[in-house]
């Protein structure tokens, strides 16, 4: 048998079990399938965590009739969140406003002696723009009866107030239509807000854009 016979011989042979291509050919498969596993197994760690059936206003107590789970990856920002394999601590109520289908953060829950804010109803005669919903902030004005000229030059009183809830208010005959704000007002500004309402003020909102205080 000439050389060139004896191998193609060889290389026709059927390949045995110490072949050593052949092992590392089946490492070499065994490794593929290892790393789409590992692949496949990490894009599916996700964590089961609440979120808000509806929005959740500021002082609203949180109860779990109130929330949905749904299974999310979070990553790093897991322990920002409340996962439902814990369950949801007592006495829970919303520091900040949480919207509709959001995911419930820890930073937004706390207790009751927490709030630094509370809602307060302001009453307003003058039509506000469509952005002016709750969630969103305002700036509120306020004028106080003036014996000479009716109402003093109007003042600001509260910036970057947040609106809670809007309720349009009922129209009389011939009376013009008003809006029942209710704004969340910090304890430091509550007095001078009361005080206003108390001296019957004309009181005023202005849509704030930028939602700074």
């Amino acid at each position: 048998m000439t050389d060139a016979a004896a191998q193609e011989a060889a290389r026709l042979k059927k390949p045995s079990w110490r072949d050593p291509r052949l092992l590392v050919g089946i490492l070499l498969v065994l490794a593929s399938i290892g790393g789409v596993v590992a692949l496949v197994g990490s894009a599916d760690q996700t964590t089961e965590v609440y979120a808000a059936k509806d929005a959740i206003g500021v002082g609203e107590a949180l109860a779990e009739d109130s929330l949905t789970r749904v299974k999310v990856r979070l990553g790093d920002v897991e322990g920002l969140y409340f996962p439902v394999s814990a369950g949801l601590p007592e006495n829970l109520v919303a520091l900040q406003r949480v919207g509709k289908d959001h995911l419930l953060p820890r930073e937004s829950l706390g207790l009751a002696d927490e709030l630094d804010r509370k809602p307060v109803a302001v009453t307003v005669q003058e039509g506000l723009p469509e952005q002016a919903v709750a969630g969103t902030r305002v700036d509120v004005w306020v004028a106080l009866p003036d014996a000479g000229n009716g109402f003093s030059e109007p003042a600001l009183l509260l910036a970057g107030a947040e609106i809670a809830q809007v309720t349009p208010g009922s129209t009389a005959l011939g009376a013009t239509r008003s809006t029942e704000l209710m704004v969340l007002v910090g304890d430091t500004q509550m007095p001078a807000l009361l005080n206003a309402q108390a001296n019957d003020a004309r009181i005023a909102v202005v849509w704030n854009p930028g939602g700074r205080p």
